[in-house]
């Protein structure tokens, strides 16, 4: 049996599915995108005059994802240091690994109580429409939850 977990402080879904699952002691997050709750809005995102997309800040997008999971973890019973493994979608490596690396540390720095989580971060193509602008970068997450 499993049950369906909500947050009214991250983000709604962009689709059918909820923030998080609990199963077998262990929480298991929906990809989570940095979009701010009850808005629309992607931080860091530069547009031009139509729209269009000219320019991002994978750092304020990063640490948005990992404030958006930290809600839904708590919003849980769980919490960052109970995090046992991070899936991290890319959508450019070579400009983004660095600053991702970088910010990631700081959410998951190893401690007597908080050893790091297990991690993948992949590159792909493209990630979904987040508000009003595309995203470069979603987390997927797996705690620990009593």
């Amino acid at each position: 049996m499993t049950e369906r977990i909500d947050s009214d402080r991250a983000p709604a879904p962009v689709g059918a599915y909820p923030h998080a699952r609990r199963g077998g002691g262990l929480l298991f997050l929906s990809g989570v995108g940095p979009r701010k709750a009850g808005t629309t809005d992607v931080p860091g995102v530069t547009l031009n005059e139509k729209g269009q997309i000219v320019g991002y800040d994978v750092e304020a997008q990063c640490r948005s994802c990992f404030d958006n999971v930290r809600m839904i973890l708590e919003d849980s019973g769980s919490s960052m240091k109970d995090v046992v493994d991070v899936l991290a979608f890319l959508t450019d490596m070579d400009r983004d690994f660095a600053t991702y690396n970088r910010v990631y540390a700081e959410y998951f720095a190893e401690g007597p109580d908080a050893p790091c989580p297990t991690r993948t971060t992949i590159e792909i193509k493209s990630l979904p429409q987040g508000g009003n602008a595309p995203i470069c970068v979603e987390v997927k997450v797996v705690a620990s939850v009593e």
